[in-house]
């Protein structure tokens, strides 16, 4: 393990503190994508069913166990807990249109046709692109909350530097994973625009603002 990794998995942790926290301080889930919060945990449990077969590290288990009770949780305090916030009118991307290009394609591109390989192959892509109704549901209301800007940028971070990780080990370890790799770059792009307008707008105080769709 490298520092990457290391700053990567802290990054990741802090921008889901980030939005908990944001959630429990405030009472409300208003500016937050539910659908994206969804995704995140099908993420986390089709990519985390090893640890019912293969144990790497306390480390790595610690890790999985906690997003994936984060993740829970998120999701238990938008559509329950404070379910009267949460803006489902302006949350309204369609699923489907990431969930089945995904699906087909963790069947045709995986390193091996088994259930798990398959199934964490589905994850890797499906965090390409669970951010999607996040971004989107910020376009359409035109704004975003400095503390959810907080939470997009360092969820973005963490993307980044997974690519320094594989970058490291690629020249450290001679190891390549295609498939994490590009799914990771695809990702990281498209946080590109917001990270423009974070470190241009949120840095200096301004309030992140997006042109209306027409």
């Amino acid at each position: 393990m490298n520092v990457f990794r290391i700053l990567g998995d802290v990054s990741h942790l802090l921008a889901i503190i980030i939005l908990l926290m944001k959630i429990l301080k405030s009472k409300s889930c208003a500016g937050i994508s539910g659908k994206s919060q969804i995704l995140f945990a099908l993420v986390f449990t089709t990519r985390y069913l090893d640890l019912f077969t293969t144990f790497i590290s306390v480390y790595n288990t610690v890790m999985k166990v906690i997003f994936l009770i984060c993740a829970y949780v998120t999701v238990y305090m938008i559509y329950v807990k404070f379910r009267k916030t949460f803006d489902s009118e302006n949350d309204s991307f369609r699923l489907e249109f990431l969930l089945v290009p995904v699906t087909g394609l963790s069947f045709l591109e995986n390193h091996s046709f088994t259930p798990l390989e398959i199934l964490w192959t589905f994850s890797i892509y499906l965090e390409s692109v669970a951010i999607l109704p996040q971004l989107f549901m910020i376009s359409k209301t035109g704004e975003a909350e400095t503390i959810t800007t907080h939470y997009l940028f360092f969820l973005g971070l963490y993307r980044a530097l997974y690519i320094a990780n594989w970058v490291w080990r690629y020249y450290t370890e001679n190891f390549y994973d295609q498939i994490a790799i590009v799914s990771g770059v695809v990702q990281t792009i498209f946080y590109c625009d917001f990270f423009y307008l974070y470190v241009t707008k949120v840095l200096k105080g301004k309030k992140l603002s997006l042109p209306m769709p027409v």
